[in-house]
């Protein structure tokens, strides 16, 4: 068996995946054998698992350099990526910097050059602009969800960037979105097509669900309520009606994460945390969160608001549905509404409130998240964290969630009932050879 195929499975059974699925795998093989490729695939398909291994397999380990460079539209993209990098234990070191972080912080971490680093446009022209990284060294260039950073305005730094990057052999594009325009200045002269968009999300179910009231906040209410605590997004077209619906959900105290552009680092990173564990199951976002971002298999989608272009409610409605389970988007409407042509083209049915699938269960363990203020750079491990949260914490198996590592931290999901008492005995213990603080997450 060859050593990249060996590597790879060995990946694979470090992530619990036991098969790539047919994109991946076609991906992957035309990766290997060419070098400028354009991988389409509806959001959710597994697109960074599919262009990260045959990366990491021709990457050279004797090489001290930055050898790959991955630009991504959102931080949240690159934070993503560089985790699940390390999930996959190669030892190649990675990096992700990205705006609203300090700089200073991502001179300290690439002093050490990582063999892959990932960025968002502006945050990495900064960096070559004051070549604080060498480029001589990167071979791959890899733009993902390319369309989304052009459509955010990073058109000058990608090109900026390509333009610096005279050592590049391979290039490689992904998107969700049919029929991109490939700019000039990426480079590509007859690019190999990985293409499963066609293939679209066959087990979706799109309904529309009717308000009499223009302002849909009681019927919003309504279809929760109904649908009880299983995950979903409601989506938003502004941050001031994310805001209005967020305190109208306080007001009829369901749990819930709001997530937006301008909204601080901190806390966006904190509301996919708590999306991930199970300290809330739905999030009030806008199209930030329509794709390229981990957040769990999701049961519905609301459109609270219609986005104004059609690719958008694709990805939007991709968020569900994926990776063949199924999964509903709701379109909420006021009667006197008027749909856009995109909408009417596809005549969804009108649903009826008390037909909505209910996942009311009143024996469900309620999780809050719990900070720890020690995380990979003190070399504490999930192993650890559980070890200190069962043994010197006393909680049960079943009482422990999920548990995050970050570089500088960490995050555990905890019985609710139990948070109190966790806080208690485990505040200012010590964690390996680190006193540490265990605090609730507001």
């Amino acid at each position: 068996m060859p050593a990249h195929i060996k590597n790879r499975e060995a990946i694979l059974a470090k992530l619990g995946i036991e098969a790539l699925n047919p994109m991946q795998i076609e991906a992957i093989e035309t990766i290997h054998a060419n070098d400028e490729i354009v991988l389409l695939s509806p959001t959710g398909t597994g697109k960074t698992l599919a262009f990260l291994l045959p990366i990491i397999a021709e990457l050279d380990p004797e090489n001290p350099e930055v050898q790959v460079l991955i630009l991504v539209p959102s931080r949240e993209l690159a934070i993503q990526i560089e985790q699940v990098i390390r999930e996959m234990g190669t030892g190649f070191k990675t990096n992700a910097v990205y705006g609203g972080r300090a700089s200073s912080k991502d001179r300290v971490e690439l002093k050490h050059r990582p063999a892959i680093l990932i960025g968002t446009p502006g945050r990495i022209a900064d960096h070559l602009r004051r070549e604080t990284i060498g480029v001589g060294a990167i071979k791959t260039l890899v733009l993902d969800e390319f369309d989304k950073s052009l459509e955010i305005g990073f058109e000058g730094e990608m090109s900026e960037i390509c333009a610096l990057l005279t050592s590049v052999k391979k290039r490689l594009l992904t998107s969700a979105t049919p029929k991109v325009i490939i700019p000039d200045f990426v480079g590509l002269k007859q690019p190999k097509y990985v293409n499963y968009l066609e293939d679209g999300v066959p087990m979706l179910d799109i309904k529309i669900l009717l308000s009499p009231d223009k302002d849909k906040l009681d019927t919003l209410v309504a279809i929760l309520e109904q649908l009880g605590d299983q995950p979903g997004i409601v989506f938003c077209n502004f941050k001031e009606s994310i805001n209005r619906v967020s305190e109208y959900l306080d007001r009829h105290n369901i749990a819930h994460g709001t997530f937006y552009g301008g909204m601080e680092q901190k806390d966006r990173e904190r509301a996919l945390i708590k999306f991930r564990n199970g300290s809330h199951n739905l999030i009030v976002a806008t199209d930030l969160a329509a794709r390229g971002l981990d957040i769990p298999e999701l049961k519905f989608i609301i459109h609270y608001h219609l986005p104004l272009k059609k690719h958008e409610f694709t990805h939007r409605n991709g968020r569900t549905a994926r990776m063949n389970s199924e999964g509903s988007a709701y379109i909420l409407q006021y009667e006197k509404e008027q749909l856009p042509d995109f909408i009417r083209a596809i005549s969804p049915p009108i649903e009826d409130l008390e037909d909505l699938p209910s996942a009311k269960d009143a024996s469900a363990i309620e999780w809050e998240t719990v900070f720890v203020s020690g995380g990979r750079k003190d070399k504490i491990s999930k192993g650890d964290i559980a070890g200190l949260f069962i043994k010197q914490g006393g909680l049960r198996n079943d009482q422990l969630g999920v548990i995050e590592i970050k570089q500088d931290c960490a995050f555990v999901a905890v019985d609710t009932t139990k948070v109190d008492t966790i806080i208690n005995q485990l505040d200012n213990s010590r964690l390996k050879k680190k006193k540490v603080r265990v605090t609730r997450v507001g």
